[in-house]
């Protein structure tokens, strides 16, 4: 059977020349070399430590001689800034996002009111109209990236060596690995993501369409987002719920009642959650896991996520 798709050559740049691509838009905040904050705009940032680490992390990949590389190279700090859909406000990303200029020239233009964040230490400041703002540091213990900053202030091309993964990975390259020091949210979503997440709940948030050819970016304005509900059927039977949970410790045992408030827990995860409500059944003395005790951990694994959030 013939292919219904076109075989379009991969080349440099690929999310951009020969692919469409969704991705974030978003303003790096960092500190020049007189410690003063600058900004570039950024698509190429996404999450990449999400759990099971001692830290929650960010990749970012840029030009290795661009001013936010040199800068995080130096200071190790920065700020992802994701800001709201709007025209101006869009065209005031892209110009920051213009190559070849030095901080003070690009902050020039910038239309941004900028504002202290909250993470401790030396910090370039934030974008006060930013609807979430990540303050990260990067971690350049992996790979032995550190040894990476002598190479500040080579702009046209780093040599070798090159990591894989974290610090100058090509001659024009860079990736960081950044660690999130704080999530600072604006009100009205940070109430939303603790109370309840509605349509109406969602920021504004513009998204790259990767592509763009030698004249325009393009990008999409928000609409509002739509629901679907998760498939029916996707439960687990109960038995399997009790067959696992009962095989954890022999000395601690799940009702059916308990059992049957799990069934929606994926598969996937469902023996590392039945170990944790083991694991604080043992420590409450615990032999048996009802549908009290079962609401007990659920209020408090609530609780938890609330305080992390805050």
């Amino acid at each position: 059977m013939a292919s219904s798709f076109k075989d379009l050559r991969i080349v440099d740049n690929f999310y951009q020349t020969s692919a469409f691509f969704p991705m974030p838009t978003l303003l790096i905040s960092t500190l020049d070399e007189e410690g003063n904050t600058t900004m570039g705009a950024y698509s190429l940032c996404f999450p990449y430590y999400i759990a099971g680490k001692e830290y929650y992390a960010m990749i970012l990949e840029c030009r290795n001689s661009s001013n936010t590389a040199q800068n995080i190279l130096r200071t190790g700090k920065c700020a992802i800034n994701f800001l709201e859909d709007g025209p101006k406000d869009f065209a005031s990303i892209v110009k920051l996002g213009f190559p070849g200029e030095t901080s003070k020239e690009k902050m020039a233009k910038c239309k941004f009111e900028l504002e202290p964040g909250q993470a401790e230490g030396v910090r370039p400041l934030v974008v006060k109209k930013a609807f979430q703002v990540f303050e990260c540091t990067w971690d350049d213990s992996l790979e032995n990236a550190f040894e990476d900053r002598s190479k500040v202030g080579q702009l046209e091309g780093m040599e070798g060596p090159y990591r894989n993964f974290n610090g100058v990975t090509s001659k024009f390259g860079c990736h960081f690995i950044l660690k999130i020091d704080k999530i600072l949210m604006k009100e009205k979503y940070y109430d939303a993501i603790i109370n309840g997440v509605k349509a109406g709940s969602f920021p504004n948030v513009p998204v790259d369409y990767g592509y763009r050819d030698s004249t325009y970016f393009w990008y999409t304005r928000f609409r509002r987002p739509r629901k679907e509900p998760i498939p029916a059927g996707k439960e687990m039977a109960v038995d399997s719920v009790i067959f696992a949970a009962n095989r954890i410790d022999p000395e601690i045992k799940f009702t059916k009642d308990a059992c049957q408030m799990c069934v929606k827990i994926p598969r996937v995860f469902l023996k590392a959650a039945l170990t944790q409500m083991v694991d604080y059944a043992r420590d409450k003395g615990w032999k048996l896991i009802d549908v009290p005790q079962l609401k007990e951990i659920q209020d408090k694994r609530s609780k938890e996520k609330n305080q992390r959030r805050r």
